[in-house]
């Protein structure tokens, strides 16, 4: 790749572009772990490049080495009968529990699985991955975007989620990598380490051995999504899976039909570029200090030079106590009453009610969870990370994989000008030009259709897009599902 970087200057490019808004701004748990993630990857001496994981090779020792379960658990043990506080009327029928991936070190990985209300014989199956790396996929994606519940702010009761996902599809939330969430591993000096490449292969397992649990659902079709640093984990996943299915015809070929990813960290200097970008274009930012960006900040190179860092230093000052994933939202303020909170179906304190409710002894007994004190996210030592996941895009576009990227269009942290830099840089021919989509009789986005990829925005959504904007994130989630643009705006 003509951007790609040196280990050391590209480490140091990333550390000087996130702590220098990361830490003032009051960030969620899923943006202080981001930057713990930064300053570990400045302190390994290696870090994978682009084309290292996936692209010229696996490592075939370890990518050899599936732990199937030999005799599958009865779904029936894991059935949530219900969950403590949730409301009348549950018309689905929701799982939760563990399933191995490496029987000889005790690594299990947690699951919550929610079946659709509606036909679910008929429905395809999808798999949700947050980032981080080190966030749960349940505490955010199942409680706090598109899973069938919200926690409200008693912590100990539930609502429905009116626009959740499982409307339209039978949706599996995985608290992945081993040491997020209630996923766990009975050695934990072995497994204190993590990396892209284990969680891939991990979730691949984890696949594997579900389907051995769900039978039902090995012919199913599948679908991929996630968020943020899993811009990282979904199109792995996907990469293992297709190669396993040609390599390992002994095993489960997993029906993927589709990958989608939300405001995804795929390339870091694509992505760094960006956030400064979007910063000034949204007036957050002064010209100034843009323009020194500009001059003394070579992201191409990573040529950070003293006046960079001083550059870089404004950054911090200008913008302020902001929610950098969505700069337009109100800050958590757990002392005044959210009675009165009028955003779009959020509420900026919904970390702290789901972190109240899935401590809850009854909760977690529900759950089939192992007793312990859940965290949305933990620290992680991670040990490899491509500077660029673009070459394996590339690869799932030209084996035919539905590819989608989204971008909500008020987050910071991974803005919309990042999403574009890097699904540029592809140079795909435009099949559908730019053109607004709707949703409830308003424009829920724009859309541009590209040759083996779509890139859809949606308008008002922050970093964790169904939260912001639940209704607009299930049209485009529909779409997706039936290799449909999103809809014409209605007028």
């Amino acid at each position: 790749m003509a951007l790609m970087l040196s280990t050391k200057s590209l480490l140091w490019l990333l550390f000087v572009v996130v702590s220098h808004f990361t830490i003032s701004c009051n960030a969620d748990q899923q943006g202080k772990y981001l930057y713990k993630f930064i300053q570990s990857r400045r302190s390994h001496k290696k870090s994978s490049q682009g084309e290292a994981y996936g692209v010229n090779g696996m490592d075939h020792e370890y990518f050899s080495q599936s732990h199937v379960e030999q005799h599958a658990s009865n779904q029936e043990l894991n059935q949530v009968k219900a969950l403590p506080g949730q409301p009348q009327g549950v018309d689905f029928d929701q799982y939760a529990g563990y399933v191995t991936v490496d029987a000889k070190a005790g690594r299990s990985l947690f699951y919550y699985f929610v079946e659709s209300p509606h036909n679910s014989s008929t429905k395809p199956l999808v798999l949700w991955l947050n980032g981080g790396p080190g966030c749960s996929s349940f505490g955010y994606g199942a409680m706090q975007e598109l899973g069938p519940f919200r926690v409200n702010s008693d912590g100990r009761t539930l609502h429905i989620n009116e626009h959740a996902w499982n409307n339209v599809a039978n949706v599996i939330f995985l608290e992945s990598p081993v040491g997020v969430g209630f996923s766990y591993s009975n050695n934990s000096l072995r497994d204190s380490k993590n990396g892209d490449h284990r969680t891939a292969m991990d979730s691949y397992t984890f696949l594997l051995n579900w389907l051995e649990r769900f039978p039902q659902y090995k012919t199913r079709d599948l679908f991929i999504t996630g968020e943020s640093y899993a811009g990282h984990y979904v199109p792995q996943l996907a990469h293992i899976i297709l190669s396993k299915n040609k390599l390992h015809k002994s095993h489960t070929v997993i029906n993927l039909k589709g990958i989608a990813i939300g405001n995804a960290w795929i390339d870091d200097n694509y992505c760094s570029k960006g956030m400064y970008d979007y910063f000034w274009t949204h007036g957050l930012i002064s010209d100034e200090t843009h323009k020194g960006l500009q001059k003394h900040c070579n992201f191409k190179h990573a040529n950070l030079t003293s006046e960079c860092n001083k550059y870089a230093d404004r950054v911090d000052e200008e913008l302020g106590n902001i929610d950098i994933y969505n700069i337009y939202a109100p800050l958590c303020n757990s002392s005044e009453s959210h009675a009165t909170y009028t955003g779009n179906d959020i509420d900026p304190c919904s970390d702290d009610y789901t972190t109240t409710y899935l401590n809850l002894p009854e909760v977690q007994e529900a759950l089939h969870a192992k007793a312990t004190k859940w965290s949305p996210c933990n620290e992680m030592d991670w040990t490899d990370s491509p500077t660029t996941i673009l070459p394996i895009i590339k690869q799932l576009i030209s084996s035919g994989l539905r590819t989608w990227i989204f971008s909500g269009d008020t987050d910071g942290r991974v803005p919309i000008t990042s999403s574009r830099y890097s699904v540029n840089s592809l140079k795909l021919h435009v099949d559908t030009t730019w053109r607004p989509w709707g949703s409830g009789n308003e424009v829920g986005g724009y859309v541009v259709g590209y040759k083996g990829l779509t890139f859809v925005t949606i308008r008002g959504a922050g970093h964790t897009v169904p939260s912001y904007q639940p209704e607009r994130a299930l049209t485009m989630f529909s779409s997706f599902l039936h290799g449909k643009l999103p809809p014409k705006l209605i007028s």
